[in-house]
């Protein structure tokens, strides 16, 4: 029985370590959402204070693009929590489960105990079994026995109330996780309505725009993703860099840093490569982390790393898995792909926004000239 108890005790403390690793993952992304909630709050007083004219147009397709590419980001993140609650039912029934077979199977053996101590009483066996001892020696082995056996149904009898607390407490933990993934689920629905609302809005207004504004409105957007003042500075910390000091202006037929991505479109030293949904972003060359950013207006993130001295720059990612000062390999994954609204159509793409910089600012290169044809 000692054996048992102690594999029950382990599973149960197993159990309970992976729930409040769960606990605490749930929790850090209610932080998440609360925060994306808030953010999508203050863009929606923003925009009902934009006024009517042809830039006031303009400022709010804008900003109804950062608000649907939020919400885009608060639906990942609630869907997230949903995965996540989900999983811990599943778990949490399946420890229910198996602590209420186990206390099924410990009430038939206390009640199969105490029937075989009412026979044993009710027919002298006891008795029969003491004075049929050769000895006092034997006498006093058979007394001992007989009060282990008692001492043995008594902890059986407390291990049916532990488990029996155990069970309760794990069902009232599932009842509770079921209802915050119905708070959740309900959350998501209406999340999705006010998406769809957004982006009627966003189209609305980018039909009332003319031709000439629409390319304007894209031309300032695409003014925005050059990087060229931060790679200003960051040239400064790729002196004497020796890893992946191999990569010249002449290093070419490399993966593009977006799996079963493709170009959208190049423009020089820049490309936008569209990808699915997580699709992995890898470092196209060995090479060292210099900075990771986090974009204020996009809440994507922005790594570069320095290979020798040339720079690469991997914008509007959702996740990264990198830090700054940390070694990649060529093909390693350094995040994933950030989600972005096409400010033309008010569709959700996901992109990464990749630059590349010699070290000389004289020097031009051209990022189509790095990957295979």
């Amino acid at each position: 029985m000692r054996p048992l108890r102690i594999l029950t005790l382990a599973f149960l403390l197993f159990t309970l370590t992976a729930a409040a690793q769960t606990d605490r993952r749930i929790e850090e992304q209610k932080r998440v959402i609360a925060a994306l909630e808030k953010r999508i709050a203050t863009e929606e007083q923003e925009i009902s204070k934009i006024q009517k004219g042809r830039t006031a147009t303009e400022e709010r397709v804008r900003r109804l693009a950062c608000q649907i590419d939020s919400r885009n980001q608060l639906l990942d993140e609630t869907e997230k929590q949903a995965r996540l609650l989900r999983g811990e039912i599943a778990r949490t029934d399946s420890v229910a489960g198996n602590l209420s077979a186990k206390l099924e199977r410990d009430r038939a053996q206390y009640g199969e105990m105490v029937r075989e101590a009412y026979r044993n009483y009710k027919h002298n066996n006891y008795l029969t079994y003491i004075f049929s001892s050769r000895d006092f020696t034997d006498v006093a082995r058979k007394i001992t026995a007989l009060r282990e056996v008692a001492s043995l149904r008594e902890r059986k009898l407390r291990d049916i109330e532990a488990l029996t607390a155990e069970v309760r407490t794990e069902k009232e933990t599932l009842d509770r996780r079921k209802r915050s993934l119905d708070s959740v689920t309900r959350s998501l629905s209406a999340q999705r309505e006010k998406l769809q609302r957004d982006a009627r809005n966003a189209k609305a207004s980018i039909r009332s725009m003319s031709q000439k504004e629409k390319t304007a409105l894209q031309r300032k957007i695409a003014q925005e993703q050059q990087l060229d003042v931060a790679i200003g500075e960051l040239r400064k910390l790729t002196k004497g860099n020796t890893e992946g000091a191999s990569f010249s202006a002449k290093t070419s037929g490399l993966r593009l840093p977006v799996t079963a991505g493709r170009v959208k479109r190049y423009k020089e030293n820049m490309a936008e490569i569209t990808g699915p949904k997580g699709a992995h972003v890898i470092s196209i060359y060995d090479g060292k982390v210099v900075d990771v950013k986090r974009n204020r207006i996009t809440n994507k993130y922005d790594v570069y790393v320095a290979h020798g001295e040339y720079i690469t720059s991997y914008a509007n990612m959702g996740t990264i898995c990198v830090e700054k000062g940390q070694k990649v390999a060529r093909n390693a994954q350094i995040g994933t792909i950030g989600s972005a609204v096409n400010v033309m159509t008010m569709e959700t793409e996901y992109k990464l926004v990749f630059g590349i910089y010699p070290p000389n600012p004289g020097q031009k290169m051209r990022a189509e000239e790095c990957f295979r044809k």
